[in-house]
């Protein structure tokens, strides 16, 4: 399977009845701003270099953001802090990621999320992260270069640690833990790139570069 196959099959998942309601009613109703827009209102596949060294893993599709436009962290106020983070560190061709078709191009990195559906007030459920891990399975499998996971939230981290059946209790989150896996990758972390972390200070654009920077160090990018 190539991830053109896997973005092909994932599109018309509907494992989850309460997130398929959810997303494809937000592409109906609209927010007012993006009346005239088409949403997309499908599972949001993964974006990036598939020879990447560093995974992006993040939460969710925003409700108005990536299930508007069908591409992770694009259209809303987090990519709006993330994407223009990895112009800075040259990871991507431009700082701003607006729509499918605008251009953008990642190197070295590739963007996915816990769950590829836009959950409600942004929380999935247990069992939606557990059904989306299916999704995850397949999708890194496809991915051999990676030699470094960037974990945004708590979330994202868990859900990696999941992924590789250890204890969360062994390795816990915080902005900026560092953990070499039993496998050799390594699970770097930071705290969301959230409207509510950026906005608040809990989260700066220098705190996020020096992250980068390090997921840049610990995959041997230059």
């Amino acid at each position: 399977m190539t991830l053109e196959h896997l973005h092909s099959d994932l599109i018309t998942c509907t494992r989850c009845s309460r997130l398929v309601e959810w997303r494809e009613r937000v592409g109906l109703e609209k927010r007012r701003a993006y009346l005239g827009h088409d949403y997309w209102a499908k599972p949001v596949p993964g974006f990036g270099d598939p020879s990447a060294e560093i995974l992006i893993f993040g939460l969710a599709p925003g409700a108005h953001g990536s299930n508007r436009t069908g591409r992770p962290f694009t259209g809303d106020a987090s990519g709006g802090f993330l994407y223009p983070a990895l112009y800075r560190a040259g990871l991507a061709n431009q700082p701003d990621s607006i729509s499918r078709d605008d251009g953008m191009r990642l190197r070295h990195a590739y963007i996915t999320a816990a769950v590829r559906c836009a959950p409600p007030d942004n929380k999935p459920l247990p069992q939606e992260l557990k059904n989306c891990s299916i999704w995850t399975n397949l999708e890194l499998a496809l991915l051999p270069k990676l030699r470094v996971y960037l974990a945004l939230g708590k979330i994202a981290h868990e859900a990696l640690l999941s992924y590789h059946g250890l204890r969360k209790s062994l390795y816990p989150f915080g902005h900026g833990t560092e953990y070499t896996l039993p496998n050799g990758l390594i699970l770097l972390s930071s705290y969301h790139v959230s409207r509510q972390n950026t906005n608040t200070g809990k989260l700066t654009a220098q705190m996020f570069d020096g992250v980068v920077a390090r997921a840049k160090h610990l995959a041997g990018i230059k």
